[in-house]
């Protein structure tokens, strides 16, 4: 089974937790992309969704779902959303895509979150894949040598990228995140920091696995 018919099957999946007649959050990326496909043919069901960047509303209005924005909703059902990686206790890094500022407020507002990821992803110890950390552009060279003095790693300027909230994003390669909670803090404590691709003060609830033997659930109660 190739990596994208496990990104669909998740994606498939991931609709059994759909909360009919609500707003759902659905996050960016290509396994997110697979989600909105599969909530195409049952789009009647809820009433609209809040989309975590400008190219999940496009892509959600292409397929004819309401997008709201977050200032008017009271309350999010559930969030879909994939990952760069997760931990054993569902502690992710996210931001490949750029998107983790709004990701990372949408899934803080559902009540629940759903991530769906492919086998892949699921790792010991995050930092194998490079932890992208949004900056405001004049404090980015402020933050990359704190980063390096305060966290270690080696952070460097997505080329060519600006993200939708018109902010550059340091992609910090070289990290061992043995206390993601805390890492998440120190970074975000940064001045100039937006926020960054740790989701571990609020991970996923429930974690989707594609694998070639089918989709895995994993869930886990968080205090």
């Amino acid at each position: 089974m190739t990596q994208d018919e496990m990104k669909q099957e998740v994606a498939q999946e991931a609709i059994k937790y759909i909360v009919k007649d609500t707003i759902i959050g659905v996050g960016t990326g290509s396994t997110a992309n697979f989600f909105i496909d599969a909530l195409a043919p049952i789009k009647n069901q809820i009433k609209g969704a809040v989309a975590s960047s400008v190219a999940t509303a496009d892509r959600l209005t292409s397929h004819g779902i309401k997008v709201y924005d977050l200032n008017e909703v009271d309350s999010i059902s559930v969030y879909i959303d994939g990952a760069d990686e997760s931990d054993n206790d569902f502690n992710l890094i996210k931001g490949g895509g750029g998107a983790l500022t709004r990701e990372k407020i949408v899934a803080a507002v559902a009540q629940k979150f759903v991530c769906i990821a492919d086998e892949s992803k699921l790792v010991e110890t995050l930092g194998n894949f490079d932890l992208p950390v949004e900056v405001i552009p004049m404090a980015a060279n402020y933050v990359k040598n704190e980063i390096i003095s305060r966290i270690g790693g080696s952070p460097k300027i997505r080329e060519n990228f600006v993200t939708d909230n018109g902010n550059y994003i340091l992609d910090v390669h070289g990290l061992q995140i043995l206390k993601p909670k805390e890492t998440e803090r120190a970074i975000d404590a940064i001045v100039g920091t937006v926020t960054n691709g740790l989701f571990a003060n609020r991970g996923a609830d429930i974690l989707l696995l594609g694998t070639n033997d089918g989709v895995k659930t994993l869930s886990l109660k968080r205090s």
